[in-house]
C-alpha cells in the first residue's frame, strides 16, 4: 500500500500523491487512513509549512472510492462505518493546521472531490472534471457534513445541480463559480504552479495562517447542519439499486434504477 499514497518533503512543502493511474488513482481504504494520518500527526509533516495533494499523471486527480471495495458491504453497519471514516478523514484535512492545496488534473469526482473540498485551495488543468456522479453511478447519497461542506463551497443550486444531473464541472466553469482560483495548460504546469503556490504561502507567518484557518473552519462548523443522516444512508446503501449500480458499474454497462 505504501506506493499507492505518496509523501514527499521539498523545502518546506509536503507533497502528497494519489498513485493508482492504472484505476484513475482511485482510493483504497488504507489511502484514506494514509490521508487522515499526513494530515493530523505533526511527526508525518516535519519541516513542512503547506501541504499539496495531487494525483499521479494526468488522468485524474481521484476518481472516489475504489467501487470493488463495495462488494464487501453486507449489513447497515458497513454503510454507517464507511460514511463514518469518510467524515473522519474529511475533518483530519479540514482541521491540518497548515494550508492544504488541491493540485486537480483530469477527473476529480466522488472521494476526490470530497478531499479537493476540503482544501484551502484548489488549482486545475482547463481539463479537469469535477463532481458526484453518484446518481447515474451507485445510487447512494453523501453524509449531511459533506453535503453541508459543498453548500457552503458551492451553493445549494450548484449542489443540486451537479448531483441531480450527475454531471461534472468542467475547467472554465470551475473557476467561473469560485471551484478553483486558477487554471493551467496541463499537468507539469501545474505542478510547477502548485510549487510556486506553496513556496508563496509558506513564506508567510505561520500562525496568521494557521489562526485564519482554524476561524474559518470554526465557523463553518457552526453553520453545519447537525441533523440525523442515519436514514438517509441505509435507504441508499441498503437498498436494490446500489448493489445494481455497483455491479453495472463493474460490468460496464448502464444500469436499471427500480427506487428500491
Amino acid at each position: 500500500m505504501s506506493d499507492e499514497l505518496l509523501y514527499e518533503l521539498k523545502d518546506g512543502v509536503g507533497w502528497i500523491t494519489f498513485n493508482r493511474p492504472q484505476a484513475r488513482n482511485a482510493l483504497t481504504f488504507e489511502m484514506y487512513e494514509r490521508l487522515a494520518a499526513i494530515c493530523a500527526e505533526p511527526g508525518e509533516r516535519r519541516g513542512a509549512k503547506v501541504l499539496v495533494l495531487t494525483g499521479s499523471g494526468d488522468k485524474a486527480f481521484a476518481a472516489g472510492t475504489d467501487i470493488s471495495l463495495f462488494r464487501a458491504f453486507k449489513t447497515p453497519q458497513d454503510a454507517l462505518d464507511y460514511e463514518a471514516r469518510g467524515n473522519r478523514v474529511m475533518a483530519a484535512i479540514e482541521s491540518c493546521p497548515i494550508p492544504t492545496i488541491a493540485a486537480i488534473a483530469g477527473a476529480c469526482t466522488g472521494g476526490g472531490a470530497g478531499i479537493a473540498a476540503c482544501c484551502d485551495l484548489r488549482i486545475a488543468t482547463r481539463d479537469m472534471r469535477y463532481g458526484f456522479p453518484i446518481a447515474r453511478s451507485l445510487g447512494n447519497c453523501l453524509s449531511m457534513a459533506n453535503y453541508a461542506r459543498l453548500y457552503a463551497l458551492l451553493g445549494p443550486a450548484k449542489v443540486k445541480d451537479i448531483i441531480f444531473t450527475a454531471r461534472l464541472i468542467e475547467g472554465e466553469e470551475a473557476k467561473a463559480i469560485g471551484l478553483v482560483s486558477e487554471l493551467l495548460p496541463d499537468a507539469a504546469a501545474l505542478r510547477e504552479r502548485a510549487a510556486a503556490l506553496a513556496a508563496t504561502i509558506a513564506a508567510n507567518a505561520p500562525l496568521t495562517l494557521r489562526a485564519t484557518k482554524e476561524a474559518l473552519r470554526r465557523i463553518g462548523a457552526r453553520l453545519r447542519l447537525e441533523e440525523e443522516d442515519k436514514d438517509l444512508i441505509l435507504m441508499c446503501y441498503m437498498s436494490r439499486d446500489f448493489r445494481e449500480g455497483m455491479e453495472a458499474f463493474l460490468g460496464k454497462r448502464k444500469p436499471e434504477w427500480r427506487g428500491e
